[in-house]
Order: structure tokens, then C-alpha cells, then sequence
């Protein structure tokens, strides 16, 4: 299978191509700084350019099986980064007939099947007060997902730390079968799975440990 993924470098793009290339996937990857990728494949492609140009994220998605974004707002990231990036990568997608997509987004982002607690309406409140931009903008960038016609898969995830992969955790929904925290990479696990299983086709899961 060939993989594009799109967030290479940060905590969670990490785990995820590597545990991508273990599986003998051929991946290829958008980088604005390939040198901050440390992993050496013969089955990894690296090719440097930006997310918020339509080119280069063009050249990624060409000829692929399926698309992952791991892509999260930094320091120094424009305020609408992840809306614009996956505007850019669902155009993409069309452009050459992929159709799988894969998404991270944080638990902030509501789901209908979510039954929130009081300790997660004041997380929300919490996320809304001291980082109230980049929560608007993962809840756009659900917004288009949802809003394509591709078989998506936005998957969410609580606190996240860097244990060792397990390979056991738990999938729910805000307030349902689901905790506070998860390592990076079992949620990449997760992230991986869903570029072919069905289960949670155009659904929001949470996953936690």
C-alpha cells in the first residue's frame, strides 16, 4: 500500500512512519525540513514543500492508496493551518482519485456520539479560554472533512505522552469507553489501522489507553 502522510515531522508523525514502513508500506511524505527526519527507508520518499501550497501537496498525493494527516497547530503556525492543509489535500485527493483519508484532530472537537461529562465540559471550557484559535481551527478542519464526499475517518485523541507502544487501548467517544490519555504511539497504531479497516467509516472515534 502506498502511504501519503502528511505531519511526518511532529510527536506523532514519527511513530506513525515508522510503524507505516515496518508494515511494508511505501510512504511518502511532506517536509518543509527534511532534516528533522531521522527515519532512512528505501520504501520512504521525502519530498520538501509546504502544506499550504497546492503543488506540493499535489506531488504527495499522486499515486496514492491513501492519505494521512497528523498535522497540528505549532508556535509559529498560521491560525488556520490545518483547515487550510486539508482543504489543500482533500483538492488533492479529487485531483487524483484517492479516497481514503485519515485525520487527527484533539477530544475538543464534538461528535454526536459524544456524552460528555462535567470533567469534559471543563476541559473544553479550559482548551476555549487559553487556546480558544486552535481549537476553532481543528473544528474547521472536521468541518470540511465531513462536508467531502471521501470515506474519511477523523480520529481523536485525549492527552498525549510518549510511552511505549502497547498495542492496547480503548475506542469511544467523548464521555463513553474512553480515558485522559494515550502514547503516541498507540494512537498512531490506531491512525495506521484506519487507512483500511471499515469500522469507523465517516465517524470521529476517540482513542485512549
Amino acid at each position: 500500500m502506498k502511504l501519503a502522510i502528511f505531519g511526518a515531522t511532529g510527536h506523532t508523525g514519527r511513530p506513525l512512519v515508522e510503524q507505516a514502513l515496518k508494515a511494508g508500506n511505501e510512504v511518502v511524505v511532506l517536509v518543509r525540513n527534511p532534516a528533522k527526519l531521522t527515519v532512512q527507508n528505501p520504501k520512504l520518499t521525502v519530498v520538501q514543500g509546504d502544506v499550504l501550497n497546492q503543488d506540493d501537496v499535489d506531488r504527495v498525493v499522486q499515486g496514492s492508496d491513501a492519505v494521512i494527516s497528523v498535522i497540528g497547530q505549532t508556535k509559529d503556525a498560521p491560525r488556520n493551518l490545518m483547515t487550510v492543509a486539508i482543504t489543500n489535500i482533500i483538492a488533492a485527493m479529487h485531483k487524483y482519485g484517492v479516497k481514503r483519508l485519515v485525520s487527527l484532530t484533539g477530544a475538543g472537537v464534538d461528535d454526536p456520539h459524544d456524552r460528555p461529562k462535567l470533567p469534559n465540559h471543563l476541559i473544553k471550557l479550559a482548551l476555549k479560554l487559553m487556546s480558544g484559535h486552535v481549537l476553532k481551527d481543528a473544528e474547521n478542519h472536521a468541518e470540511v472533512i465531513r462536508k467531502s464526499d471521501l470515506d474519511w475517518v477523523i480520529v481523536r485523541g485525549p492527552m498525549l505522552n510518549e510511552g511505549p507502544y502497547t498495542g492496547r487501548y480503548r475506542v469511544g467517544w467523548v464521555g463513553v469507553n474512553t480515558g485522559s490519555r494515550i502514547s503516541r504511539a498507540d494512537l498512531a497504531d490506531f491512525i495506521l489501522k484506519q487507512t483500511t479497516d471499515t469500522t469507523y467509516l465517516r465517524q470521529a472515534p476517540m482513542v485512549s489507553d
